[in-house]
């Protein structure tokens, strides 16, 4: 048994109730600081997307993945229609439908996917696939941000383009590599996300990833883990402590 005086007061507890506050306390301050680093998190990623605002710059021969998320860029190349990607499972107001992802061969040979916006599904339908025609050019020159490909959830999100010859091919949650071997082609590390005033997309009001869950409501969340932590010590001492010696 644990026996503490504390003044005029005794705590008296059995050692396995003094692992359990104690464990509980702990557990509750790791889920309260790791929320509190997803907020400094999101507050660094809305800091990029309002520094990706700024002039746009030619991306030359820089490699994406060496430039920072949202940067925003300006591209020159010519599409390949006839080789796109569905995203499936996006939401745009509450409406289900597909990013149109568009493999872009830059002038000097490299790949970009470009993030053309969202569209519904046809007729409301999933077994039916949506015009993705593009004017016919000899090239075209595009500005918007990079940003990574989405990320899901849970592993079991994750579908990857199918290997049969069909195209557009229906994908959710790809990596680069994956997109990259439906291809038969080394992609860039990172999509671009078509500017709103570019030609040819569709409907395009991108977000900062914090933009859904906000670095305040992490900070609530880590402030509620903390007091959970301070009421089960709290608990456990009111519970466990009487006047003078038991």
């Amino acid at each position: 048994m644990l026996r503490v005086t504390l003044g005029n007061r005794t705590l008296h507890a059995s050692w396995g109730m003094a692992a359990l506050a104690l464990g509980a306390a702990l557990l509750f301050l790791q889920l309260g600081r790791w929320q509190w680093h997803r907020a400094a998190e999101k507050r660094a990623i809305a800091a990029a997307f309002t520094a990706g605002s700024r002039q746009s710059a030619p991306l030359g021969a820089a490699s994406t993945g060496a430039l920072p998320r949202y940067a925003r860029v300006t591209v020159r190349g010519f599409y390949d229609a006839g080789h796109q990607f569905l995203l499936d499972n996006m939401i745009h107001h509450g409406a289900a439908g597909y990013e149109v992802l568009t493999p872009l061969r830059l002038d000097d040979g490299r790949i970009l996917l470009v993030n053309r916006g969202w569209l519904p599904l046809p007729q409301g339908r999933r077994d039916v696939l949506p015009d993705l025609g593009l004017a016919a050019g000899d090239g075209v020159a595009l500005e918007g941000r990079l940003d990574t490909l989405p990320v899901a959830g849970l592993a079991s999100g994750v579908v990857p383009p199918g290997g049969d010859a069909s195209w557009p091919k229906r994908t959710s949650f790809p990596t680069s590599q994956q997109l990259g071997t439906a291809l038969n082609s080394r992609i860039e590390a990172q999509q671009l996300l078509l500017a709103a005033d570019q030609p040819q997309g569709y409907a395009r009001d991108w977000q900062p990833a914090s933009a859904g869950l906000g670095p305040e409501r992490h900070l609530s969340y880590a402030i509620q883990w903390w007091g959970l932590g301070a009421l089960s010590l709290f608990l456990f001492f009111f519970l466990n402590t009487k006047r003078g010696t038991p």
